[in-house]
């Protein structure tokens, strides 16, 4: 279980990961010492897994993001796994979800332009196992992309 201080260290963190650990501890109430254990045991723990570089797409050139949204032929028994499988060795398929429901995965997928998302879209996206169906979803705006818990 997480207590008071565990979740005001993961709100401070969150915020700021990149805050040095003297800042982190002041901020959070604790000694230095005390949330190093308390890091270490959220990290064994799982509950905080990691810090990452996000990266602004549009300086590397990628203008254009869609969402598939795909439904698959579930006669087949592997048609999940297959399907996933191939998903994931297309470098431009960012994040995959599984769903219950009418659709059974979304796929979101960044391109460079729309002539590239075109040429993925025939070469890469169709040819995946298993699609009965497959909507995209041009996007226009981010307007909320917090990943923050409300701690």
């Amino acid at each position: 279980m997480l207590d008071d201080t565990d979740r005001r260290i993961l709100r401070y963190y969150q915020s700021d990961p990149e805050m040095k650990a003297g800042d982190l501890a002041e901020r959070a109430g604790v000694t230095a010492s005390t949330l190093t254990r308390r890091l270490e045991r959220l990290r064994d723990e799982g509950i905080l897994r990691g810090v990452r570089g996000v990266i602004h797409w549009p300086s590397l050139g990628y203008e254009v993001e869609v969402s598939l949204r795909v439904t698959l032929d579930k006669t087949q028994p592997r048609a999940f796994d297959e399907f996933i499988a191939a998903a994931r060795d297309v470098p431009e398929v960012l994040e995959i979800q599984t769903f219950l429901g009418q659709v059974d995965v979304r796929l979101s997928v960044i391109a460079r332009d729309m002539g590239h998302y075109q040429q993925l879209y025939r070469d890469r996206l169709l040819t995946l196992p298993h699609i009965n169906d497959i909507e995209a979803l041009m996007h226009v705006a981010r307007l909320k992309g917090k990943e923050a818990l409300p701690l």
